[in-house]
């Protein structure tokens, strides 16, 4: 997967993801894989069913739970200590009094409606989608559906980087991953513009079809001439 080494990098420090592209493999439900394997490596994995991994969110699971947890005990031990005989906590006299004379077009109630409701909206963003961006997806074996490989994106973005400065005319190089789109934009330091983007076109495609994705993203390419 990892191209062979090139020349020294021309105009730009070495990339820090050369020869270190992490790899995460996870089993889950059978992909069902409708590409054929007489097709060119470009057009391989457009009817892949591999999918992004679904991250876990525990740090927002957590938040939330404990928000929950806390407001749930506070309530309950002033419920109880109501039914007790004493009287209600001083917090709870307060608010119900806020919420019982505050009328509902007033900035605070607003204000507050609108946190909530900006909080429910995040709360369901987060549970409708998967997450885990900076991994790209792979193309399953044929032989072994229930493995699911993942590409870290900057990695990938570093290997393609490094084959944009392989090619001749280029004197840097930035590249950026996306999971529809790859980015592109070259110096050139020599030769006709127009030629380099051709051939920097081309050496991504290559590279790209390389990664093995499941979804191989299209290619978008700007050069820009030096002026010295």
């Amino acid at each position: 997967m990892t191209p062979d080494p090139g020349p020294p990098d021309r105009g730009g420090a070495p990339s820090a993801h050369r020869g270190a592209v992490p790899l995460t493999k996870e089993s889950g439900p059978p992909a069902r894989d409708v590409s054929a394997p007489d097709l060119p490596p470009g057009e391989r994995g457009r009817g892949h069913r591999t999918h992004r991994g679904w991250s876990a969110r525990g740090i927002t699971a957590a938040l939330v739970a404990a928000v929950i947890l806390v407001a749930a005990v506070a309530a309950l031990a002033d419920v109880i200590a109501v039914r007790a005989g004493r009287p209600a906590a001083a917090w709870r006299r307060h608010l119900a009094a806020e919420l019982a004379t505050r009328p509902v077009d007033d900035v605070w109630m607003l204000t507050g409606a609108a946190v909530a409701a900006a909080l429910g909206v995040w709360l369901i963003v987060l549970a409708l989608t998967p997450g885990q961006r900076r991994w790209l997806p792979l193309r399953s074996p044929a032989d072994c559906p229930r493995v699911r490989s993942f590409l870290d994106r900057d990695g990938a973005a570093g290997l393609l980087r490094d084959a944009a400065m392989r090619v001749p005319g280029v004197g840097a190089a930035h590249v950026r991953m996306g999971r529809h789109r790859i980015r592109a934009l070259a110096e050139v330091r020599f030769r006709d513009p127009h030629q380099v983007k051709d051939d920097l076109t081309a050496v991504l495609g290559e590279e790209r079809d390389q990664l093995g994705l499941a979804r191989p993203p299209r290619i978008v390419v700007r050069v820009r001439q030096r002026i010295h």
